[in-house]
């Protein structure tokens, strides 16, 4: 559990926190592989409960061919979940990436929006979905709170929070403007890494002396 502090004790130990993030990996990034705004949208539509490699096995090969809505609502629902087969949803995930393409170039003239509300109204778009493309694509300072960010907001104590909603707008309010370009990144890279659900890698952590969770899962000393 968190520690009782203020909510200034909390600012203060935020700031530290990303001032390590930031010098540990002064510019990091997400580890999906995409081209445009465009092809970053479906791949994070395609990331839904599954890993950033399994959708980088099947994403290459399919942007190679459809990088574009146009080419992509080309395609139709069957020859794309023929191609991401692979991971998981897949049937589900094609009808949603084939109906957002095709809602791209009747609605936005091909171009993928850069607006929360547009890219939040196409077919199975949410709002981390949003987060990413704005932040990612766009330069919007949002932060996506996946299942690393939630677990690291809580479990560092920087914004605790019962939902990812509660958490991503505790941690808008708590973290520093100059570190919110590369926030989330910062929290799903440690959290994939280091700060692990279930064994969280304290002994290698930059952040282990500002951090309330207990057990602290350390490295045993050997006598001698």
């Amino acid at each position: 559990m968190a520690r009782k502090e203020s909510r200034q004790a909390r600012a203060a130990r935020t700031e530290k926190i990303f001032e390590r993030l930031a010098a540990a990996n002064p510019a990091p990034k997400g580890e999906l592989k995409y081209i445009n705004p465009f092809t970053l949208l479906v791949a994070v539509v395609l990331s839904a409960q599954t890993t950033d490699a399994g959708v980088n096995k099947v994403t290459p090969a399919l942007f190679a061919t459809a990088d574009t809505p146009e080419k992509m609502a080309a395609l139709g629902v069957e020859r794309l979940a023929e191609r991401i087969k692979t991971i998981g949803l897949y049937r589900t995930k094609a009808k949603n990436v084939i109906a957002l393409s095709r809602a791209i170039v009747e609605r936005h003239g091909g171009q993928t929006p850069r607006d929360r509300e547009a890219l939040e109204a196409l077919p199975g778009v949410g709002r981390k979905t949003a987060n990413v493309v704005l932040n990612t694509a766009f330069g919007e300072p949002t932060l996506a709170v996946d299942t690393h960010v939630f677990r690291l907001a809580n479990r560092l104590g920087i914004a605790p929070g019962k939902t990812p909603r509660e958490v991503e707008d505790e941690l808008m309010r708590v973290v520093p403007k100059r570190f919110l370009p590369h926030a989330h990144h910062w929290l799903i890279l440690h959290g994939r890494y280091v700060c692990k659900a279930r064994q969280p890698l304290c002994g290698v952590c930059v952040l282990v002396d500002l951090c309330p969770y207990e057990p602290k899962s350390l490295p045993k000393t050997v006598a001698g």
